[in-house]
């Protein structure tokens, strides 16, 4: 089984709790918080970790809330790799409102970090990444290290070390879709992102699979992995459309869906799986984890029961 690598730029401590309604105004008595480990491949190597893969988790850290991560990570049997970088680690807050269900999720900006952070990251990942395995990295671009970072990422990794997964958000994502200077292994976008890239709703499957593959065609990405909310998601290549259906199960929180998706369809590439089957994992993960409160992520045994319910499809190219 080939290694993972992931690469957290800016990590978090996680915070989820639930109050009976939020109103604006008085004081909230919420209820004792859940905390975990979290930031984007953070959570992609817990997923992998959690199935049994053989990961590392690459870390940028910093003071005391950068020893808690830790310190969360170790609790799970997480295999970490730390770096000193910025300042202090960050906090994320959810809260649940009980009486309607909604979910209120906040995230602050990490510690802008130094040029001297950006090379010590980028010579660690270099060192760290896995021969002829993968690379993912997930989740926000710290402030100060530049909106080109994946590139920079993917220019550290030879040929033969790592095949690069991007999962990012914001203006490290618009950069990376504007200006690739060559393409990543695996590309991952959200539907939102998709149609904030185009300019135009994805009314149809054939909208997003059009828009992928118009991603393949300007050397952005080798293979293109989108969602479609509830309904499923989809992986392109320049040759091949697929397409899995999400079973329909009970939403309780949307947090760490996609990470749980990025690592379980990650490990199937990692274990030589087919792009289809890939998918199915990245669906069955997603799923299961919606099904879990606050900041949870899923239960491998779910992973396995909705594995059969994902309906897995191959459509033709046009």
């Amino acid at each position: 089984m080939s290694k993972i690598l992931t690469i957290t730029l800016n990590p978090a401590v996680d915070l989820a709790t639930s109050i009976a309604h939020v109103v604006a105004g008085p004081k909230l008595y919420c209820d004792t918080p859940r905390t975990d480990p979290g930031g984007g491949g953070v959570n992609v190597a817990r997923a992998i970790h959690r199935l049994g893969g053989d990961v590392l988790a690459l870390v940028a850290v910093g003071g005391a809330m950068g020893e808690r991560l830790l310190q969360l990570l170790a609790a799970e049997g997480v295999p970490v790799d730390p770096v000193q970088a910025g300042g202090e680690t960050r906090q994320s807050f959810a809260v649940t409102d009980t009486s309607t269900g909604e979910q209120f999720r906040f995230s602050v900006p990490g510690e802008e970090m130094s040029e001297a952070d950006g090379a010590r990251l980028l010579d660690a990942i270099a060192s760290a990444a896995p021969r002829d395995g993968y690379v993912v990295l997930s989740g926000g671009v710290t402030p100060g290290l530049g909106d080109d970072f994946p590139q920079k990422v993917l220019a550290a990794l030879t040929p033969s070390r790592g095949k690069l997964v991007v999962d990012t958000s914001k203006t490290a994502l618009e950069n990376l879709l504007t200006s690739p200077s060559e393409p990543v292994h695996l590309l991952r976008l959200d539907q939102r992102e998709a149609e904030q890239s185009a300019g135009h709703r994805m009314e149809s499957l054939n909208d997003s699979y059009t828009f992928a593959e118009a991603l393949i065609a300007r050397g952005v990405a080798e293979l293109v992995v989108g969602g479609r909310g509830g309904e499923g998601s989809i992986l392109v290549t320049g040759q091949q459309r697929f397409f899995c259906r999400a079973p329909e199960v009970p939403m309780v929180s949307k947090i760490g869906a996609g990470d749980a998706f990025t690592g379980a369809l990650t490990l199937a590439l990692s274990q030589g799986q087919p792009l289809g089957q890939a998918l199915r994992w990245g669906v069955a993960a997603a799923s299961a984890t919606v099904q879990t409160e606050g900041t949870a992520l899923f239960r491998a045994e779910d992973v396995t029961a909705l594995l059969d319910r994902c309906a897995l499809r191959e459509d033709t190219s046009l």
